[in-house]
């Protein structure tokens, strides 16, 4: 299953590339999410910031296993050379799938200098056509913390874009720490996707 998912997916903007050792140095996840920044960007998702080295070192070989074995697509996120801070580390975007579901879940997590730059929808757009076209799946689906209202405008514009819909609160559906907070789910369903992908992202 080593070729399930693409290596390297370019947007207008951006370039996604596997999560492994051979695209991302230890040090560079450690640097965009661990300190006072990590604070501020893991305040609403249910991940502490790094504390130690050993954590990002984790966190690839746990990507890169999980690529092999077809459970889980993880992918670096960079800005292309136009962009602000272009070739650094913005962030990591996954695809989860659900084989016996016949779906799929999206996840993104960018550093606080990226955000606000509509990075959200056009990463949303590459794995969706992964997605759809690629593992021929029937249904995409995202959330978020109730109280994310950053993740919120993000999805609720590129989920409207694509024709999907808002679902439901799930009520205590996140733990995080001592608490457990209410999530927000919504999906988009292949007819939804194929009727409303032409024109890309903008």
């Amino acid at each position: 299953m080593t070729n399930l998912f693409p290596e390297r997916i370019e947007t207008d903007r951006l370039v996604l590339e596997r999560l492994c050792y051979d695209n991302v140095s230890v040090s560079e996840l450690y640097d965009l999410f661990s300190g006072s920044e990590g604070d501020k960007v893991f305040e609403h998702i249910p991940q502490s910031p790094y504390r130690s080295m050993k954590e990002p070192r984790d966190r690839i070989e746990q990507a890169e296993t999980r690529w092999d074995d077809g459970s889980l697509a993880q992918y670096t996120v960079r800005p292309k050379a136009d962009e602000p801070n272009a070739g650094e580390l913005a962030g990591t975007a996954v695809l989860y799938p659900e084989w016996e579901k016949r779906s799929a879940r999206l996840g993104l997590i960018l550093g606080k200098r990226f955000w606000g730059r509509g990075y959200s929808g056009e990463r949303a757009a590459a794995l969706l056509s992964v997605a759809f076209d690629c593992l021929d799946f029937e249904l995409v689906s995202v959330g978020h913390n109730a109280g994310n209202r950053q993740s919120r405008r993000a999805i609720e514009k590129y989920v409207e874009r694509f024709g999907g819909q808002f679902d439901a609160v799930l009520r205590n559906w996140v733990p995080m720490d001592d608490e457990v907070d209410d999530g927000r789910r919504y999906t988009i369903s292949r007819d939804e996707w194929e009727t409303n992908r032409d024109g890309g992202w903008s």
